[in-house]
């Protein structure tokens, strides 16, 4: 198994720096939930299909090492709140061993 660290800022500020697999086929907003890092039905409510922006993520550090936004990551991100020049959908970011040391802060709640 080979893990990477991740720090993971939660919405209240708090730095939780996380070992996430690279073996397992995950994104980092199933990382965020099996770290418990959002309240239950915040996070993830579409199942990571990039339909609802609820794991919206800012990008602390290797922006450029991430995958390019897919035209149905931009089209959510055009109607979610809090939007910023390096917000995410942590659902449309795969783990792999080039994050190793990735910082992000997930985003507050959308109401």
């Amino acid at each position: 198994m080979s893990d990477i660290k991740i720090t993971i800022i939660d919405r209240e500020g708090e730095a939780h720096r996380v070992d996430a697999p690279t073996d397992m086929n995950m994104n980092l907003m199933e990382v965020i939930r099996s770290y418990e890092l959002a309240p239950e039905g915040t996070i993830g409510i579409c199942g990571g299909m990039a339909m609802c922006a609820s794991c919206q993520c800012y990008i602390l550090n290797f922006e450029h090492m991430l995958p390019e936004r897919s035209y149905e990551e931009e089209d959510m991100l055009d109607q979610a709140f809090f939007v910023e020049d390096n917000s995410r959908l942590s659902c449309q970011i795969p783990i792999t061993s080039g994050l190793d040391g990735l910082e992000v802060k997930i985003a507050p709640v959308s109401e």
